[in-house]
Formats: structure tokens, C-alpha cells, sequence
């Protein structure tokens, strides 16, 4: 996937100036942030199990070497084998040789964040393996040869109008008058079709929500079924995920999972829950013949034991995303890489560089609504402002915030200095507002009121007013 993220402002205003886009993103707001309270709050437990989950994902990212020492050893148990893979180049090269050794043309794929992140896709085929995606939103965007614009729901930048147009554009040996206007008819073209690539394939490529180390399981909930048939159908499964995705338990995991559903789409439970350990075994009646497990690092462990750790107890739920208002203004496609919303504003700068995504924690207004509903109490607003604070530091913020930011500090450092020269602020400021106190433009302040009038302030200073509330007192 290619790196759009230096460009952010620029890709913010083209979502915002895109009509399309402006209505699909409608059903962020209407859909997901109503359905999440309601599962929520018919939960009673549901703030105790949030508790629970941080602790256990603390728990495991504290010993995570010794958790995936035993994950390894009980998958090898099973008949698998564990790759590890340090950065994305050696994780495309291991899933490449896995396909070539199995003789693979075809690979059918389940939706893996994963695999975005390595860029699976273009590499397979550029060496001759064409990768099928079967999740709908999946497949829909990979006809459209798009990246997807969220983590639980790929193509929910599209309209249906647009979705119809590309089953057109790609199926032309369907015939050109049938009906496509009703989403039932959207879907029942895109199993037909995803059918025949299911019986294909000669490798299925997964990702996994979770990797048990007590049972050397691999663990993934969809809502369609297609994960499944990736795993089941072909000769050699293969499941791509990263370190963090280590869980202890299976009873760790069944917690977890009553936050999940709940937190992405509002569902008590999703409609399939996976749970596959290790090649198919003599008694089974399907299964792959090999079992592959691919763990990836590419800049995870730089993240331990730092600001930024917390951000490993990630679930992929896509709750904050789903709740932020910046995200619902221009979509995930203007982050310019994987990992959209709050949690790519703090996993972005890790994972390609706070000089290529040192924007994105700035596309933050700091209403706390994305910790407010993460189920692992991730606290995203405080290390957007760490990376802020790294941008800064390697002086890569614009010129002028920086110097804005010195000149404050100035005044800041002297107490009486500040206090004359927000006394005198407050003054001029108040000969400028017009109506009910506002501001339709200021010094400095040009990119807010370009857009917006800005609030005068009321009365005296902060200091002015504790002040004589403590002499009153």
C-alpha cells in the first residue's frame, strides 16, 4: 500500500469535498456508535470485563517471550510449524516460499490488517500467485483496487451505487441487464463468483484475532463464513498475524470476546468463531494438509516497555474509530496507510516513522471519545500527545507552530510576565469581538477561522478570577 500520510491535509480536503464519501460515512455515525452502547449497556458486567481484558493483555505483553515460546512449541506439537518474521520483507519472502513449495497459482484470503500492512497482495503477484480476498468488503475493494478504509469494515467509504458499478465494470460475463439494485442481489453475485475461487485455491492466507498459547490455537470471527472455507478448503492454510496477538488462555480469550463483538458491531457474539489447531489429523474429515503460522514484529517490540505499549492491547474492533469525529469528517483513506482513526494516529508513527505520519496525531480534537468506548482501555488521546510531543522534538511540526509554542513557553516560564501579558490580551482581544462574542478572524489563528468564528473570552483571566475567589473566601 502505498504511503499517502505526509499528504494528510491534502487527502482531508478531498474527503471532505467528496459527495460520495460524505454519504457513506453517514452510516458510521447511524450504525455503529448506537448498536455499540446498546450491546453494551445490556451487558451489566461489560466495565468489569473491560478491567479484566487490559489486565490480561498487561499481563501477557510483560512475559510475552515465554507466551510465545509455548504458543510456538504447542503448534509444532500439533503438527505446524511457526515462522517468525522481523520486518515485512521477510514475512512476504516466508508466505511466498510456503505458496511456491505448495505448487499454489490461486490463494484465497480472509481479511487480515496484517496482510495490508506487508502489501501480501501486490507482492504475490508480482511473482505469479493471484490472491483471491473473500470477505465481501474485502473483495469489493480489491476490484476496486483500493486499499480498505477501516479495520472491520473495508469498503464502508462506498455507496451502493458504487459497489454496483464496480460488479459491472469486473463481472462481464454476467449479463449486462440484471438486476443489482437491491443488496441481497450484491451479495448473492459476489458468493456465486467467490464460490469457484474457494474451490480453487491451493492455499488459504488468514489472519487471527487471536493465538493461543496454552493450545497453540489460532482464532478468527467473521460474520460471513468465508474465513472458514479459506482455512478448510485448500491443501495449506496459512495464518498471518502479529506478536501482540498472543493471549494466554482460552478462557482469556472467551473473555475478550464478549467485548469484541460488542465494541465493533454491536453484536453479543459474531456469526462464526474459529478456532483451528494445527493440520488436519487422520480422523478429521477436511482440514489442510499443513498448518503455517506467521508471526510478525516489523517495529512492535521497539514499542514495549515505552509510552507506546499500551496500544499492543489492541483488539482490531474499530471502536475508536467508530466514534471519532474526525474520522467520521473524512474517512480512513486520508491517513494515508493501514491503520486509520485514533489507533493509527498512534500506531502509524510507530510502524513507518513519525516523519512520514507525525500528521496524524494531530487530526485529533482530544475529546477522549476513543478511550472512552476502547474495550482495553487504551489510552489513545495521551500518546497521540507523545507523538506530538516526538514531532516536536525532532523539529519536523511546522516552523510556525514551533516558534508559536517557544514564544508561549516564554511567557509561561515567568509567572508575572504571563499574567500582565494575559491581562493585556484580554483586552485587545475584547475590542475585536463582534455579536455575541466571537472572532471572524486573528492573528495567528487564521486556520481556525477560516473555517469557523472563534469564542471571545468572557470576563478576566483564569488568574484574575481565582484570585479574587480566594480573597472572597
Amino acid at each position: 500500500m502505498q504511503i499517502t500520510s505526509p499528504e494528510f491535509k491534502q487527502n482531508a480536503r478531498a474527503a471532505l469535498a467528496d459527495p460520495n464519501l460524505q454519504k457513506a460515512l453517514r452510516h458510521v455515525r447511524s450504525n455503529f456508535i448506537d448498536k455499540r452502547a446498546k450491546a453494551a449497556g445490556a451487558l451489566p458486567e461489560f466495565e468489569a470485563l473491560r478491567d479484566n481484558a487490559r489486565d490480561i493483555k498487561n499481563h501477557t505483553l510483560a512475559h510475552l517471550d515465554l507466551y510465545l515460546e509455548a504458543y510456538e512449541d504447542r503448534v509444532r506439537q500439533a503438527g505446524g510449524e511457526v515462522h517468525y518474521a522481523e520486518t515485512a520483507e521477510t514475512a512476504r519472502d516466508i508466505i511466498r516460499s510456503i505458496c511456491e513449495r505448495a505448487g499454489a497459482k490461486t490463494v484465497t484470503k480472509g481479511k487480515s490488517m496484517i496482510a495490508e500492512e506487508i502489501n501480501l497482495n501486490d507482492y504475490l503477484e508480482e511473482h505469479g500467485i493471484t490472491p483471491v480476498e473473500t470477505d465481501l468488503g474485502e473483495y469489493i475493494i480489491q476490484l476496486r483496487h483500493e486499499p480498505p478504509s477501516h479495520i472491520i469494515a473495508p469498503a464502508v467509504h462506498l455507496t451502493r451505487e458504487q459497489v454496483e458499478e464496480s460488479f459491472r465494470k469486473s463481472h462481464t460475463d454476467l449479463a449486462p441487464d440484471r438486476d443489482l439494485t437491491e443488496p441481497t442481489e450484491l451479495l448473492a453475485e459476489a458468493r456465486a463468483k467467490l464460490r469457484e475461487r474457494f474451490l480453487a485455491a491451493d492455499v488459504g492466507i488468514t489472519g487471527a484475532n487471536f493465538l493461543v498459547a496454552e493450545t497453540g490455537t489460532s482464532v478468527i470471527v467473521t460474520n460471513e463464513g468465508n474465513g472458514d472455507l479459506t482455512q478448510i478448503l485448500p491443501r495449506v492454510h496459512i495464518v498471518i498475524a502479529s506478536i501482540e496477538k498472543i493471549t494466554p488462555t482460552l478462557n482469556d480469550v472467551s473473555q475478550i470476546m464478549r467485548l469484541l463483538a460488542r465494541s465493533a458491531t454491536g453484536q453479543d457474539m459474531s456469526v462464526y468463531t474459529t478456532f483451528s489447531t494445527g493440520p488436519r489429523r487422520p480422523e478429521d474429515p477436511d482440514g489442510p494438509d499443513e498448518y503455517h503460522v506467521v508471526i510478525l514484529d516489523n517495529g512492535r517490540t521497539g514499542m514495549l516497555g515505552s509510552d507506546f505499549q499500551e496500544a499492543l492491547r489492541c483488539i482490531r474492533c474499530g471502536a475508536c474509530m467508530n466514534h471519532c469525529p474526525v474520522y467520521h469528517a473524512i474517512g480512513g483513506h486520508a491517513y494515508g496507510w493501514v491503520y486509520p482513526g485514533p489507533i493509527g494516529a498512534v500506531l502509524d508513527p510507530q510502524l513507518i516513522g513519525v516523519d512520514k505520519a507525525g500528521n496524524l496525531p494531530n487530526a485529533s480534537t482530544f475529546c477522549g471519545r476513543c478511550e472512552a468506548v476502547c474495550p482495553m482501555r487504551i489510552p489513545l488521546p495521551n500518546m497521540m500527545r507523545h507523538w506530538r510531543e516526538r514531532e516536536f522534538e525532532r523539529h519536523l511540526s511546522p516552523a510556525v507552530a514551533r516558534y508559536g509554542i517557544g514564544f508561549w513557553a516564554f511567557f509561561a516560564r515567568r509567572p508575572r510576565l504571563y499574567q500582565w501579558a494575559t491581562r493585556l490580551a484580554m483586552r485587545v482581544l475584547a475590542n475585536r469581538a463582534i455579536g455575541k462574542g466571537r472572532y471572524t478572524s486573528l492573528p495567528l489563528a487564521g486556520g481556525w477561522t477560516k473555517y469557523r468564528d472563534f469564542p471571545a473570552p468572557e470576563g478576566r483571566t483564569f488568574q484574575e478570577q481565582w484570585s479574587a475567589r480566594r480573597k472572597a473566601s
